[in-house]
């Protein structure tokens, strides 16, 4: 259309009398059909070797042998063609193939719509609001299905030898199973390669949260190729430093502080969580090791016989909560909080707020996918000073990076 001039074009707005815009999305219509017959006719001219009027030419026994009627569904509706047929059998068109009546790349319209979370009957309507097109929320799903093989694919891809940062989270949905709608939970596994690169390793869905399912989650990581991790960036779940230590023993374990501080407050009154607050952030604020010990102790002296289950549960994870004190400032803004993760997950309530139980695992799985694709896509930064990062990993872990060199 680009190539026609406007005279032409004006002539024949002329000749047509416009009197709306649904006289002109009428007249493209139109003017879309004859485009799409005529490249139909020149494919069989191009297939038997001689224009439908210059019989003179013909070269071949096969010939012409009328037409089949179609109809296709395209961005502007319904679409009548007459497909031409060759005496032989032999005529295969490309510009609509055999066997396809939608040319509207709908399909991928319908695969956006589903990854921003509009549920399948939903997109039904959308679709025949802006298309004129009808299809049933089954079709919907049935057109979304059939990215498993590719979801599949993702999955179980080979990674990386080495990844710098792994956070480990999950995510919780209902799910119906078997006739029973159940919590489930999304494991969720983000890792950032020694390029500072983030990537989404693994989507798993399984039973409610448990060390045992992670344990399952970390051989799968392994089993694909990621033989080492320097920092594992977790939540408090309990069983979480066993199951890292059975598959990857040299890797250290980061507590995080945001889910550690979370969990102590459920035992604080109102009247006493901002002075709680400002006393535990002098301990996870600390320079180093020592002065935050101190702090501890400075602030179990004063809540300790008031709250003991609150100074408890720091004083028991201790040891997962103070690896980021052997790293620089810029380090331990990285790991110190499964930020980067739950900023991941945020986004996937976002595209998944609309769905309140989920039919099964697939559907649920497929969402979280095209989340995924779609959220990674804007992943075009490393972290902040990402040389020095490296340089400080370099010295810290130069064994384990030795061995992968």
């Amino acid at each position: 259309m680009s190539n026609i001039s406007k005279e032409v074009l004006r002539d024949y707005i002329k000749e047509q009398n416009f009197t709306s815009a649904n006289d002109v999305l009428s007249a493209m219509k139109e003017m879309f059909r004859d485009v799409l017959q005529e490249a139909l006719e020149s494919e069989m001219d191009t297939q038997l070797g001689y224009d439908r009027y210059e019989v003179s030419e013909k070269q071949t026994p096969n010939s012409r042998n009328g037409y089949s009627r179609k109809t296709v569904k395209s961005e502007l509706g319904k679409v009548e063609l007459n497909i031409p047929r060759d005496r032989n059998g032999e005529f295969e068109p490309k510009i609509v193939p055999k066997h396809q009546r939608n040319i509207t790349g709908i399909e991928d319209k319908v695969m956006a719509l589903y990854a921003a979370g509009m549920t399948t009957r939903d997109i039904s309507e959308q679709v025949k609001n802006l298309y004129d097109v009808e299809i049933s929320a089954e079709m919907v799903s049935n057109i979304t299905n059939r990215i498993m093989p590719i979801v599949a694919e993702w999955q179980n891809r080979p990674l990386e030898k080495t990844y710098s940062f792994v956070f480990m989270d999950a995510i919780h949905y209902k799910v119906r199973d078997d006739k029973q709608i159940i919590i489930k939970a999304a494991y969720v596994v983000l890792g950032v390669n020694m390029d500072g690169e983030k990537e989404v390793l693994g989507i798993w869905v399984g039973a409610n949260e448990s060390s045992k399912f992670w344990l399952s989650v970390l051989n799968d990581l392994r089993n694909r190729g990621m033989q080492d991790v320097l920092v594992f960036c977790v939540d408090g779940l309990n069983g979480f430093k066993e199951a890292i230590g059975a598959v990857y023993p040299f890797a250290k374990i980061q507590r995080c502080i945001i889910h550690q501080l979370r969990a102590s407050m459920k035992y604080i009154p109102y009247k006493d969580k901002k002075a709680f607050v400002g006393d535990l952030k002098a301990v996870y604020g600390a320079v180093n090791e020592d002065a935050a010990y101190e702090n501890l102790q400075y602030a179990k002296g004063k809540w300790g016989k008031k709250y003991p289950n609150a100074i408890k549960s720091w004083e028991d994870n201790w040891d997962n909560l103070i690896t980021f004190f052997a790293f620089p400032e810029y380090i331990r803004k990285i790991m110190y909080t499964t930020n980067a993760i739950e900023s991941l997950n945020s986004q996937f309530r976002k595209v998944t707020k609309t769905k309140l139980i989920f039919p099964n695992d697939d559907s649920l799985m497929k969402m979280l996918y095209l989340a995924t694709e779609k959220i990674s896509r804007k992943w075009t930064r490393v972290y902040l000073d990402w040389d020095l990062v490296v340089s400080q990993l370099n010295i810290l872990f130069g064994e384990v990076l030795r061995k992968e060199a």
